[in-house]
């Protein structure tokens, strides 16, 4: 899938862990790992928001974009 997401990216700058974070967004460490591997289909505004939130950074810090083999 041509979106990546960069959260451990972030989490790595802001010296924090996926369950601390996990813990102060409000959703399971098993769901945040899924959208930090690159499983997850879709992810919600509230859950980007409160991402971004913590790790005081833009939605741009945490995915972008990169075309695929057959873009």
């Amino acid at each position: 899938m041509p979106i990546i997401v960069d959260v451990d990216v972030m989490l790595a700058r802001r010296k924090m862990a996926v369950g601390t974070l996990a813990e102060r967004i409000g959703i399971t460490p098993a769901n945040l790992a899924v959208l930090k591997n690159g499983r997850a289909k879709a992810v919600r505004f509230t859950t980007l928001d409160a991402i971004c939130r913590v790790l005081d950074c833009q939605p741009g810090d945490v995915l972008r974009w990169e075309p695929g083999p057959d873009a």
